[in-house]
């Protein structure tokens, strides 16, 4: 039987981390349901992102578990609040994390008010990560157990308000144990793939998805001295260090290396690429983030030294915040950082606790010598 109003609406993804969760906390004794938010409307039936099926899935372990299942359509709120900033980034150069605005303005926001509207004051969901209660009566975040599937890169634009209604019930475990979890439990999902990837985009080719929203202007690839390579098409498919995708091939007085995307000309319409995947237009020491949020409500001082990475997934790498104001965050690393790239987000840590971050704007990454300083550029930051 139906469980009667709930205290904890669980997000279902339909996936094998959600489910679990939820089997978790009914067995704790709590009074859940769960709820499937459908964040896209699919175009084909090739992007490998089915919300239907997910769906269903999340329906059954529903059943399953005998508890309420909810479907809210979100699809509205992500297009506005999501992908329009993910497109707009795209246009100026940029590399957008959208999965960052997703956790807040969807999965922590919309879903929200849409649980506290069925009577539930708590979310839960299956994300790898912990909050920890203080005696002062804020909430922490830290990192997931499971190094390998931490994800408190993603959840470090969420407030106070947030963090204080979400539960993860699977921050102290690994991936493994969720599997046998869900194999013990006998869940609907138990073996079902992880999904991986922007959902929006799914097994689509996304060349050909970012084309039917912005125009693609083919150009020049050039070498660090201006030799000419070979042609894009279009800078809103590259990104730093992208290795994939350049079709440079065999050229004459080159060796045979792979080619990595160095610098991206917006004004000129020129990419910029290296043969060596640590070339020194790829390296940078220093950054600067604004879009800054701080868990605690309180920014890092000046002189302190943490922890950051710049991308997921990335081994803690050792810096010392040298400015941090209300709008903008300066960063220097002890070891030059790989392409550190504008539009994707910074995130310092203190130990295990993730103090939150910013959207990287520039880092001190040379220029090669034929691209002119420009907003797009990249300048040593001030």
């Amino acid at each position: 039987m139906v469980n009667k109003t709930p205290d904890i609406m669980v997000a279902l993804s339909g996936g094998v981390d959600s489910a679990t969760t939820a089997w978790l906390l009914k067995r704790q004794g709590h009074a859940i349901a769960g709820m499937f938010m459908k964040n896209w409307e699919e175009e084909d039936a090739v992007s490998g992102c089915s919300a239907e099926e997910d769906a269903d899935d999340a329906r059954r372990v529903c059943e399953q578990l005998g508890i309420a299942f909810h479907g809210r359509n979100f699809s509205a709120e992500y297009w506005d609040d999501v992908f329009e900033h993910f497109l707009a980034e795209l246009r100026i150069g940029r590399t957008p994390n959208p999965d960052v605005l997703c956790n807040r303005e969807i999965k922590f926001k919309a879903f929200v008010e849409h649980a506290l509207d069925l009577g539930a004051g708590r979310i839960a969901t299956g994300h790898y990560a912990r909050r920890r209660d203080n005696p002062d009566g804020t909430v922490s975040l830290l990192k997931g157990r499971d190094a390998g599937k931490d994800q408190s890169y993603f959840l470090y634009a969420l407030s106070q308000e947030q963090l204080a209604r979400a539960l993860f019930p699977l921050g102290e475990m690994d991936k493994t144990q969720v599997r046998a979890l869900a194999a013990e439990a006998d869940l609907a999902v138990a073996a079902k793939k992880d999904s991986t990837g922007i959902c929006f985009i799914g097994e689509r080719n996304y060349d050909r998805f970012i084309d039917q929203y912005l125009s693609a202007e083919p150009g020049p690839i050039l070498t660090p001295d201006g030799q000419l390579i070979g042609r894009h098409k279009g800078l809103i498919h590259y990104t730093l260090g992208q290795r994939k995708g350049l079709d440079i091939g065999g050229r004459a007085g080159f060796s045979e290396a792979a080619w990595y995307v160095a610098a991206k000309d917006l004004h000129g319409n020129r990419l910029c690429a290296v043969q060596d995947g640590r070339h020194p237009l790829l390296m940078s020491t220093r950054l600067r983030a604004d879009t800054l949020n701080w868990i605690s409500g309180q920014a890092p001082a000046a002189g302190r030294k943490l922890t950051a990475k710049v991308r997921y997934r990335q081994a803690d790498q050792r810096c010392t915040v040298t400015r941090c104001s209300d709008r903008v965050l300066e960063l220097h690393f002890d070891a030059p950082q790989r392409a550190v790239t504008p539009g994707q987000s910074v995130v310092l840590y203190d130990g295990d606790e993730c103090l939150g971050g910013g959207v990287i704007a520039e880092s001190n990454a040379p220029r090669p010598s034929w691209l002119t300083a420009s907003p797009q550029s990249n300048p040593e930051p001030t």
